[in-house]
C-alpha cells in the first residue's frame, strides 16, 4: 500500500532554507507544493530553481488559498510567532527553525497555541540528526559505555561565518543563540535535564556585536555533568568547520568524537575506532555534507512525525526546556552567578 504523500509549503528562502528544499525534494512521502518570503526577487529565484510554481508574498494569502499538510518555517526568529500562530490553525504539522523564539512568552506561545489546537510542532534542530551524533547516541543506548557520568560538546573554529549570514555579526546575542542551542540540545538529549548552569562569554572578533564565544557547566538533574563550548575564532589546521567534537564518559568506557568523524570507543584498555562520516548528497558537497546530511534525517523524521509513525525529537514542549538554558546563559555570563534552572524566570522583557 502506497503512502499518501504530505503536501507542504516552505516560508522563507534564504541561505539554509536551499538545504530544506533539496532535502524535501529526494522524499518519498512528502513535498513542498508553495513557496512564501516577502522579498519577490530571491522568491522567484528559488521558485525557478526547485520548479515550484505556487508562490507567495503573504503566509496569510498562501494559508487561505492552499490546502496543506504542514509548513516548514525557516525564517529568522523575530517573524516565528507570527507564523505559527497563521499557520497552526490550517495544518497538522508546523516546522520551525531554531532559534525558536527570543523569548520564553514567545515560545510558550506557540507551544499552548499548537497544543491547544492538536497541530504538531516540530523545532528544526539538527543536530542531534547528525550521523556521529545519531550513531554515539545509540552506543550509549546500548550501554557500551556503562551509565554516563561526564560528556562535552565542542564546536570551535575559524571559518568566515559572516560571508554567507551577514546578519549574524549584527546581532545582539550571537553564539549561544546559534550554537548553542545545538549543543545544549545535544547535551539533553544525552544526559537528561539540567539542574544547575553557568557560562561565561567572549567577544574575541571586534567587528562582531555579540559574543563570539562561550563555555557553559551543566550539572543535569541526575547529577552528572557536561560541558558545552563553542568558538567562532579559533585557529586549526585543516579548518574543522562545520564539524563538533565531543566527549561522552561512563562508568565502564569513553565515546570520543573527532572532529574527521572518527568515533573512538576506549573500554577494557582497548580502542574500537569506527567512521561516522555521512555520505554528501547528490546536490551537496564538503564540508556541508555534514549538515546537509543532518537536514535530510530531520526531514525524514518531521515526514514520518506526519504519518504518525514517530514523536517529534524534538517537539516545541521538548525545546523550551532548550532555549531556557540558551536564555538563563545569558544571565550567568552577565552576572557571573550559577543559575539553578528548576527556579528560573526569563527577567527579560
Amino acid at each position: 500500500m502506497n503512502t499518501p504523500m504530505k503536501r507542504g509549503a516552505l516560508i522563507g528562502c534564504g541561505f539554509f532554507a536551499e538545504n530544506h528544499l533539496h532535502a524535501w525534494s529526494g522524499m518519498q512521502d512528502a513535498e513542498i507544493i508553495a513557496l512564501c518570503d516577502i522579498d519577490e526577487t530571491r522568491l522567484e529565484a528559488t521558485a525557478i530553481r526547485f520548479g515550484i510554481e505556487k508562490r507567495y508574498l503573504s503566509a496569510q494569502e498562501m494559508i487561505a488559498d492552499e490546502s496543506l499538510d504542514f509548513v516548514d518555517i525557516a525564517t529568522t526568529v523575530g517573524s516565528h510567532r507570527v507564523l505559527v500562530e497563521i499557520c497552526a490553525p490550517h495544518v497538522a504539522t508546523v516546522i520551525c527553525q531554531k532559534p525558536f523564539a527570543e523569548t520564553i512568552a514567545d515560545a510558550q506561545a506557540m507551544v499552548d497555541h499548537c497544543l491547544a489546537l492538536g497541530t504538531n510542532l516540530i523545532i528544526h534542530e539538527n543536530f542531534r540528526w547528525q550521523r556521529a551524533f545519531q550513531q554515539m547516541k545509540e552506543m550509549v543506548d546500548a550501554g557500551k559505555i556503562g551509565t554516563p557520568h561526564f560528556a562535552r560538546f565542542s564546536f570551535r573554529h575559524g571559518y568566515d561565518n559572516y560571508v554567507n549570514q551577514p546578519y549574524l555579526a549584527e546581532i545582539e546575542r550571537f553564539a549561544i543563540m546559534d550554537v548553542g542551542l545545538h549543543l545544549f540540545d545535544l547535551a539533553r538529549h544525552f544526559m537528561g535535564d539540567v539542574a544547575l548552569l553557568s557560562c561565561a562569554t567572549q567577544r574575541l572578533n571586534c567587528a562582531v556585536r555579540g559574543e563570539d564565544s562561550f563555555t557553559a557547566l551543566l550539572q543535569h538533574d541526575s547529577g552528572v555533568t557536561s560541558i558545552c563550548d563553542c568558538s567562532f575564532s579559533s585557529h586549526y589546521a585543516p579548518e574543522p568547520f562545520p564539524r563538533t567534537a565531543a566527549l561522552v564518559e561512563g562508568d565502564q568506557g569513553t565515546l570520543e568524537l573527532d572532529r574527521e568523524f572518527g568515533i573512538t570507543l576506549h573500554r577494557d584498555g582497548v580502542r574500537e575506532l569506527s567512521n561516522a562520516e555521512p555520505d554528501v548528497p547528490i546536490w551537496g558537497q564538503k564540508p556541508w555534507h555534514t549538515t546537509q546530511q543532518s537536514v535530510v534525517s530531520f526531514q525524514q523524521h518531521a515526514a514520518a512525525v506526519m504519518h504518525g509513525k514517530a514523536q517529534p525529537q524534538p517537539s516545541g514542549v521538548d525545546n523550551l526546556q532548550t532555549l531556557k538554558l540558551a536564555l538563563a546563559a545569558y544571565q550567568s555570563a552577565e552576572r557571573g552567578e550559577t543559575i539553578d534552572m528548576r527556579s528560573w524566570r526569563e527577567d527579560r522583557p
